[in-house]
């Protein structure tokens, strides 16, 4: 993934352009059932944060666990994962972070049936750069069909 993750050297449509690519090299490693790359994008003390855990996922190496074993379960129910993530906005922070914001919709297609949209959620991010790609410090996913908080 080799995009420059200077914000300070960015235009906000530079910056916006090289966040969606890093989102789509991301969520195709996770598609693709590269987990422990996936789970690389994130910072080691990365926290992965969603409604249906009571806690965060906490560190590089329990992200990676966690999407393992999902990919797994994925697997065994014959079913594929899709990611799209738009309606992208970036948002540049004085200590370098960036907070992305971005709707992620997951399409799941059982083998030799249709797709269907499988959840609808807003994901937010706060991006570190990281050499010439970011890392995820922070990832907080809310879902539509559940209540806030």
């Amino acid at each position: 993934m080799g995009f420059p993750a200077m914000t300070g050297t960015l235009s906000i449509d530079e910056l916006h352009v090289r966040v969606q690519r890093f989102y789509a090299e991301q969520m195709r490693l996770l598609d693709t059932g590269a987990t422990g790359e996936w789970a690389a994008t994130f910072t080691e003390d990365g926290t992965f944060s969603v409604p249906t855990l009571a806690e965060p996922v906490r560190g590089r190496a329990a992200i990676a666990s966690g999407a393992r074993a999902a990919a797994g379960q994925r697997a065994a129910a014959g079913v594929v994962h899709r990611h799209w993530m738009g309606m992208l906005t970036v948002e540049p922070r004085e200590d370098g972070t960036v907070h992305a914001r971005s709707y992620a919709l997951v399409i799941e297609t059982p083998l030799g049936d249709l797709p269907r949209l499988h959840r609808s959620t807003v994901c937010e991010d706060v991006l570190v750069p990281s050499g010439d790609t970011w890392r995820v410090r922070e990832r907080v996913v809310t879902r539509d069909d559940l209540p806030a908080g």
